[in-house]
């Protein structure tokens, strides 16, 4: 099975996505995931605007869409075209979102789009222990890897339903290439010689670490630490130029610097040997200590761009799919590159490497000398060397830029809703659209994701949080004359409309992919983009001020990304039984949004609804 240089991207479709998942149809469900019907989307996306719309507005784009979906017209069109999109290929609009999603998009890598998570500090303090975890860590990834590889992973459920397993191939040995107008990603995991070594960056020196013995058997972890401690002897000085601070750059800056560096012969080679890599481990040095009400904020800024040139941001490839950060200070996290992976399959194999890490390591090493980790070097030409102090200070404005706030709330998790019938998330949500409106006296176009794994090659949707019943219910909870009963009522009423658009969205009957994929249909058949999607309405509701994510896990982690547009927040959540960890980012260049205002006003908006569901309290 040749599965990993496959590259080409045709008409927008990431032909390597389509592939990898039929070679690996073992891990799939059967059922494809539909087109929803053109009259149903119709009506959802104008009842989605109803909140976020005056009268007149709404009145005008539902004129227009009624000219679009009238029997005969341009909707029916593409939508037939859709339909027959959907008969032939292996999911009709995954390629086409990871196309449009991500590897069009310029905007840099760090903080903009690829997502952390940060872990909870290690039990040491100092390189040894560091380079003991980091040994215990590389093995229990390659202990997930050998269950991927030999289709052992447990299918996961949902509801009672199998969840495509498709991404967790995908996962390792691939690498985001930047090009001049989009980007591809490339998997080398099912080559007929795949990769078998991970990347170590350590002081910004990178090194090809071979992770498995001759016989094909991976290393114990006594000889992980051994190559580890070589490593370590290799890169004690730090002034070395940070090669990976280019991957942080805008993808056509960075495209261009990456033509440059790949003339070289020897840079060619230190690249390929990155992008090959199963994964990448990056030993960061010890950051700063700060108090512990900020130490969360401080680790999950580390994890999401390394804290700045002057810190562990060289220590970073971020076109690497993924990168597990160890800290030199018991910091550690991960880093990954979202074309590729999505938040669900990252918990899972973060929850087995931490499983796997309580466990006593019972293979000694084997008397067996091993090749020295090779340390991976770059020519650096003047033009390189320019491209770098670009890059070093673009990621220094951007890092600034980017305002990071990180607590748990210890009231109560997600046990607390759950007693009372109300959905955990939902209630989170209907939270959010208050802690905003507190903020800024109004709502705005937010999205959650939602799993579209029950469908084969599915990858996600939006659920939009703003209904009209949020609406009603953040606008009525500050007002003195509406009775208690009146606002619990509508804080239920908010919860199962959210609940709703959950489901519709996890059966595949939500608006926004499909709204996507009738744009892209008219583009792919040469057509004008319809005016549906040129109207302000469809402008609006597609400026993301609000992106929210729930990314549950087994640990006391928590997930970060940074907000899709630059007036927004993003905000993620990962809910325990009896507290919630959340992170907010925020742009400080804009002027009305600020991470810790949403944040402190998310923590008293969830403190007051519990006051309102339990009085007492």
């Amino acid at each position: 099975m040749i599965w990993g240089k496959i590259q080409s991207v045709k008409q927008g479709t990431l032909l390597v996505f389509q592939v990898a998942c039929r070679r690996h149809s073992r891990f799939a469900p059967v059922t494809p995931q539909p087109v929803p019907p053109l009259g149903q989307t119709m009506q959802r996306y104008l009842r989605a605007l109803e909140p976020l719309l005056p009268p007149d507005e709404l009145e005008h784009t539902r004129e227009m869409v009624r000219l679009f979906g009238q029997e005969g017209g341009l909707g029916e069109r593409l939508q037939q075209g859709l339909e027959k999109r959907a008969r032939f290929s292996h999911n009709w609009i995954s390629d086409w979102w990871v196309q449009w999603a991500y590897l069009e998009s310029r905007q840099p890598l760090a903080g903009h789009s690829n997502p952390a998570i940060a872990l909870p500090k290690q039990d040491y303090s100092d390189w040894r222990g560091q380079l003991m975890f980091a040994s215990k860590l590389i093995a229990g990834v390659l202990d997930f890897k050998a269950k991927v590889d030999s289709g052992s992973l447990p299918v996961e459920y949902l509801r009672g339903q199998p969840l495509c397993m498709e991404l967790y191939p995908l996962l390792f040995s691939s690498c985001r290439i930047p090009g001049p107008k989009h980007d591809h990603v490339v998997h080398y995991s099912q080559a007929r010689r795949p990769p078998t070594h991970i990347t170590v960056v350590r002081n910004f020196q990178f090194f090809q670490l071979e992770v498995y013995n001759s016989d094909g058997t991976p290393l114990t972890e006594g000889q992980i630490h051994a190559q580890l401690c070589r490593i370590r002897s290799q890169s004690w000085k730090t002034d070395k130029e940070p090669m990976g601070i280019l991957t942080s750059e805008h993808r056509n800056t960075w495209g261009q610097a990456y033509h440059r560096l790949l003339r070289d012969k020897i840079n060619k080679e230190s690249v390929r040997a990155i992008e090959r890599g199963i994964f990448t481990l990056c030993l960061d040095s010890p950051v700063m200590r700060i108090s512990d009400d900020k130490y969360s904020s401080r680790m999950a800024a580390q994890m999401l761009h390394g804290g700045g040139t002057y810190s562990n941001s060289g220590n970073r490839w971020f076109d690497k799919t993924l990168q597990f950060v160890v800290g030199e200070d018991g910091s550690f996290g991960l880093l990954y590159e979202h074309a590729t992976a999505e938040g669900p399959q990252i918990a899972t194999l973060l929850d087995h490497v931490l499983e796997y890490c309580k466990q006593p390591d019972s293979v000694r090493a084997p008397l067996i000398p091993l090749p020295m980790p090779k340390k991976l070097y770059f020519y650096i030409d003047p033009e390189i060397k320019r491209d770098i102090e670009q890059a070093k200070q673009n990621l220094d404005i951007l890092i600034n830029d980017l305002d990071i706030s990180c607590f748990i709330f210890r009231r109560f998790g997600k046990d607390f809703p759950k007693q009372l019938g109300l959905s955990p998330n939902a209630f989170i949500q209907v939270a959010l659209q208050l802690a905003y409106y507190r903020v800024h006296s109004e709502i705005c176009a937010s999205c959650d994701s939602a799993s579209l794994r029950m469908f084969r090659g599915g990858r996600t949707d939006i659920i939009r949080s703003p209904t009209s019943q949020a609406l009603q219910f953040v606008c009525a909870f500050d007002d003195p004359s509406v009775s208690r009963e009146a606002k619990v009522d509508l804080l239920r009423e908010a919860v199962a409309a959210y609940a709703a658009l959950t489901e519709q969205a996890l059966q595949g009957q939500a608006i926004d992919r499909h709204l996507l994929g009738l744009k892209l249909q008219a583009i792919e058949e040469g057509l004008s983009v319809p005016r549906i999607f040129m109207d302000t309405a469809y402008g609006l509701a597609t400026h993301w001020k609000l992106r929210t994510g729930q990314v549950p896990s087994n640990t006391d982690s928590v997930m970060c990304f940074g907000p899709l547009v630059p007036d927004g927040y993003a905000v993620c959540y990962n809910p325990q039984s009896d507290h919630v960890h959340f992170s907010v980012t925020a742009f400080n260049c804009c002027e009305e949004t600020n991470a810790e205002k949403l944040a402190v006003t998310l923590e008293s908006a969830l403190c007051h609804l519990q006051e309102l569901l339990h009085p007492a309290v």
